[in-house]
């Protein structure tokens, strides 16, 4: 079947009487193109039922309507919709009738619409979205259809779904499997003809087969064909290349049906003696978990920013991502699948317990089948995939029916791909459950009572000085071992400590770093390279999100920062790169630790708090910044914290050494220098066996004279509705100036609305679809959204003292 976009001009409204006799469209309806969050529109307040979970937003009751015309020939095709994604507790009816139901926010469904149809006229697709019982969700959920909608059509003889694999892979040749599901909707058996090519990367045809089969009546099977492919141009994260997969169905001379469908020759195995192998070469994971959010944007998925959001991570040195924790939208994974990301693709964040008063465990029991081998289907032909994870910190996973239930979990994933290894994301602490008092109280220094009383963060946070003598415990042992049973990998969150033990004691047992705090990179890594058995790391977070508030808000006092903080504080912050996708220190630090960097990388302390004693997650590196402006500081002391590889670092201040320091591995990459701080320079050189590295500089910045906005490169899609503009406050030598910041006021014009404004403050005082802001640390985004496929606009952004600034932009 073939798909066409289908997300304009949808109606839109509250829904305040669900009773209604008449479902008529109300005048005050809006005009809406889709993808659309209702959620991130509305005003963040204190008393949200939400919480900081969900970004101080409440939900609602919520209706879209869109007419469908159906001509009469319709009536010798096979008709769908699919949603990639609503937002949640979602009914699809068709001229008043209910034709789907998907309570899951995050799965995507199709609709048939055959049987609902009245042809030769308009008919009405209504869709309900129902998201106020709060709180539902650990995360900032959004509401509304905020993915693709899509139109399919085939013929009465149909391709209902393509799927690709390759059974082998050798420089030469590759075996590529193709599994075409054939459906008849006609009553009589039917001969046709299966026309299947394979094309290369450059278009070129590289394979092709042509079978005939009988089709029983109102029947529906799937035909395998096996290919060979000569001289083959593998898919990994270093060569993401892609082949295509055309499919004809012929009928009594004629063309019933088409598919495409866009795959990669790849193989994957894993084991514990050489680790994760993709085309027969290790790999090491660097990943960064992310949530679905499009942090302005709010919950919309938009594959323009998917793709730049995928781009710059793969800048900052991450080759992997892991959907925490939910699937990944499917633009998501054909950005991964187009710049060479591997994805860990994770179903569900609860089974049977809940972890909020209204969220999906209220669904799963009668769903997780369903929805998880939605997952299954929408992720078998991106070869970016590589594993499946069927939940997240489950507190029932090492029971007796919690451990059944994974297995029969992961049993129905590889009823449906045998191509890729199942996993789930365990964390001890979570799985102790009631035996977490016994734990505890066996540790020496540490209080049995200690963080008991909130949840599993909570807890973490609160013990965090002695997670490692929790992670190796007895009970989280044999835990462990009830939960993996029936497990092709371990994912292990917050256990570094069990990684070269676990090794020595299960030398069968797979691991990988699920979920990993941040500042443990320098000692994991180590670990890792050295442990076949571990693929790999996943840091919490790669990319901030909105909700979770605080986690890694340094903090002085209690509820500033943390999980104590409150309203304002709407953002996690303790992504690597933040809501925007500027790349926060803790970003550079790790591109040192994976030894992708030569150069050092130099931050400042905060110097309000000199000598203050913070308080920090275990989700913060540091308080610091990559400024070395701080008019009012001189002559106070001040520390600057290198992060550095090498074997040796110095530190230059306006020209004057202030030491050679021991760096690199042995000092975690970390290296600190006191000082007293003086308008200038500082400069920092890293060494190796007394050669130079490389080196790198931090200047003052003047006063803030201007403010420039800068358009982002286009991402290279076919279309592009998205266009990105980084504003920055600088002085008149162009240097970013991070102390002064102001209010700022949007204002488009042309072919473009203004989607978002906003900055990576975690605390922001106005809302991002609201047209005014205030730059972070000097630095803001703003997002238009384009009303057609060519057109200009200008984008006039005025910062009060500091002037105006202006852009435009053709496309």
């Amino acid at each position: 079947m073939r798909g066409q976009n289908w997300n304009d001009n949808w109606l839109f409204w509250e829904d305040k009487d669900a009773f209604a006799l008449i479902w008529s469209v109300p005048e005050h309806a809006q005009t809406v193109r889709l993808p659309h969050d209702v959620t991130i529109s509305l005003p963040a307040y204190g008393g949200s039922p939400a919480g900081g979970d969900g970004a101080f937003r409440d939900g609602g009751s919520y209706v879209y309507v869109k007419n469908l015309f159906a001509p009469e020939e319709w009536r010798d095709r096979t008709v769908s919709l699919r949603f990639d994604g609503v937002s949640r507790n979602a009914m699809v009816y068709v001229n008043g009738q209910r034709a789907a139901v998907m309570p899951y926010a995050y799965t995507t469904f199709d609709v048939p619409l055959d049987d609902f149809l009245d042809y030769g006229k308009e008919n009405q697709i209504r869709v309900s979205v129902r998201t106020g019982d709060m709180p539902n969700t650990r995360w900032y959920a959004g509401s509304g259809i905020y993915r693709d909608v899509s139109l399919w059509t085939g013929g009465l003889v149909s391709i209902p779904a393509v799927r690709v694999s390759t059974q082998s892979l050798d420089p030469e040749l590759a075996l590529v499997t193709v599994e075409t599901e054939l459906r008849n909707r006609m009553p009589t058996p039917r001969q046709v003809c299966l026309k299947t090519e394979l094309l290369a990367p450059d278009g070129a045809l590289a394979a092709s087969e042509v079978c005939e089969v009988t089709l029983m009546g109102g029947g529906q099977e799937t035909l395998t064909q096996t290919l060979p492919v000569p001289e083959p141009r593998p898919w990994s994260a270093e060569t993401p290349e892609r082949y295509l997969c055309r499919s004809m169905l012929l009928l009594d001379g004629g063309v019933s049906d088409r598919a495409e469908t866009a795959f990669g020759i790849r193989t994957l195995t894993v084991d514990s003696k050489r680790g994760l192998r993709i085309n027969g070469k290790t790999v090491k994971l660097r990943g960064a978990c992310i949530h679905h959010d499009s942090g302005l944007l709010g919950a919309a998925t938009f594959a323009e920013a998917e793709h730049r959001r995928i781009r710059l991570l793969k800048e900052a040195g991450f080759n992997a991502v892991r959907s925490a924790h939910q699937p990944l939208a499917p633009a998501a994974l054909e950005a991964c699948d187009a710049l060479g990301i591997y994805v860990m693709d994770e179903a569900f964040d609860m089974w049977t317990r809940s972890k909020k008063d209204y969220d999906y465990s209220q669904f799963f029991e009668k769903w997780w089948q369903d929805d998880l081998a939605a997952m299954v289907r929408k992720d078998f032909n991106h070869p970016s995939v590589i594993l499946y994870s069927i939940g997240n910190e489950i507190p029932e996973i090492a029971t007796p029916h919690g451990a059944a239930l994974g297995r029969r979990m992961a049993s129905l994933v590889r009823s449906l791909d045998r191509t890729r290894p199942v996993m789930a994301g365990i964390n001890g602490i979570f799985a102790s459950g009631d035996r977490l008092g016994q734990i505890v109280a066996g540790i020496e220094g540490s209080d049995s009572s200690e963080g008991q009383g909130g949840n599993v963060n909570d807890f973490m946070a609160a013990t965090a000085a002695h997670a490692d003598e929790i992670a190796v415990h007895p009970i989280i042992s044999r835990n462990l071992e009830l939960a993996g049973a029936g497990m092709d990998v371990m994912g292990y969150n917050y256990m570094t400590a069990r990684y070269e033990p676990d090794g020595r004691q299960y030398p069968n047992r797979v691991i990988v770093g699920s979920e990993t705090y941040p500042p443990e990179i320098a000692r994991s890594w180590d670990i890792i390279q050295k442990s076949p058995q571990v693929i790999g790391d996943f840091t919490w977070t790669g990319w901030d999100y909105l909700g979770e508030a605080g986690v890694g808000v340094p903090a002085y006092r209690f509820g500033e920062g943390g999980f104590g903080a409150g309203f304002p504080c709407q953002l996690s912050y303790c992504g690597d790169l933040d809501l925007t996708g500027f790349r926060r220190p803790a970003s550079y630090f790790r591109e040192i630790v994976f030894g992708l960097r030569k150069s050092p990388y130099i931050t400042v302390q905060n110097p309000d708090h000199y000598g203050e004693t913070p308080l920090l997650t275990p989700w913060v590196l540091s308080d610091n910044g990559a400024s070395w402006t701080h008019p009012g500081f001189e002559g106070k002391p001040v520390v600057v914290e290198v992060y550095t590889p090498g074997d040796t670092v110095e530190l230059f201040q306006n020209g004057a050494s202030l030491g050679r320091r021991p760096a690199g591995a042995q000092t975690g990459f970390r290296v600190l220098f006191e000082t007293v701080y003086q308008p200038g320079m500082l400069e920092a050189v890293a060494y190796d066996n007394g050669a130079e590295l490389g080196r790198s500089t931090l200047s003052t910045a003047g006063p803030a004279c201007v403010l420039k906005a800068r358009l982002e490169p286009a991402e290279g899609l076919p279309e592009r509705e998205l266009i990105f503009v980084r504003l920055t406050l600088e002085d008149a030598r162009g240097r970013l100036v991070p102390c002064s910041d102001c209010s700022i006021q949007a204002r488009a014009e042309g072919d473009v609305v203004l989607a978002a404004l906003g900055s990576g403050d975690p605390k922001p005082l106005a809302g991002y679809t609201d047209g005014v802001s205030r730059t972070f640390q000097g630095r803001a985004l703003a997002i238009l959204r384009t009303v057609s496929s060519t057109g200009s606009a200008v984008l006039n952004v005025s910062a009060g003292e500091w002037g105006e600034t202006e852009v435009s932009v053709t496309w």
